[in-house]
């Protein structure tokens, strides 16, 4: 489990060509230049939603919904095709979390719990690598690899043309960005081949209003109690 979420956030830093220089536009911007521009738009959004199906062929789909400020706060639903889903709202310094029974008994190995868990779990930030599948709300949309374009392609309604990324450090694998060619430069989504895992990051929801918000009082249930 931990490899596959470590390979899903490490999915989401969108690639720009290390050390290309600026100029050019339209048809005669390089690839890298064009993911340039989609990693510079995507810092600054205020909120975007990232959806994430991760598929390997020894461990399953692990299927994850982010909506999320790009900081300090968002929200999460993580599904594992073998079984267990994790809810996780994030607010500042604290974590709550809501496994279901299928998580706890899969993924904790806990095979007594019977019911559902109703109650959030408070729980520190600082202790979100002790519960294990917990999201961060930042994502890193850095530089990697070497950058070359594609074809072109739709995604939803939006026109889009492909940049393809391959990296030294990751010989097995090839990364395709889809950026927006209507409007803003956004990254609309990834998608990583390689012989044994196939993931898929879709972003949308950009600068959206973002309604993350604690649980009530009455549906927490502290780490300590």
């Amino acid at each position: 489990m931990a490899t596959v979420t470590t390979t899903a956030l490490c999915l989401l830093a969108s690639a720009a060509l290390a050390g290309c220089g600026g100029g050019g536009t339209g048809e005669d911007r390089s690839a890298g230049d064009s993911l340039d521009e989609a990693n510079a738009r995507m810092r600054k959004l205020d909120s975007v939603t990232v959806d994430i199906t991760n598929r390997t062929t020894s461990s399953g789909t692990v299927t994850s919904h982010l909506e999320t400020d790009l900081d300090g706060r968002c929200r999460s639903r993580t599904t594992w095709s073998k079984g267990g889903t994790l809810e996780q709202i994030r607010v500042d310094e604290t974590d709550y979390v809501r496994p279901d029974r299928a998580y706890l008994q899969k993924w904790k190995n806990k095979p007594g719990v019977t019911g559902e868990q109703q109650l959030w779990v408070k729980t520190p930030v600082k202790q979100a690598a002790a519960v294990g599948g917990l999201t961060s709300c930042e994502r890193p949309f850095d530089s990697f690899g070497t950058a070359k374009k594609g074809g072109s392609a739709r995604v939803g309604d939006t026109e889009a043309i492909e940049l393809i990324v391959t990296d030294k450090a990751d010989k097995a694998g090839t990364y395709t960005f889809y950026v927006a060619q209507e409007g803003e430069p956004y990254l609309l989504k990834t998608v990583y081949k390689s012989a044994a895992q196939q993931t898929t990051t879709s972003f949308s929801g950009f600068d959206e209003p973002l309604n993350v918000r604690a649980p009530k009082p009455d549906e927490v249930l502290s780490a300590g109690d």
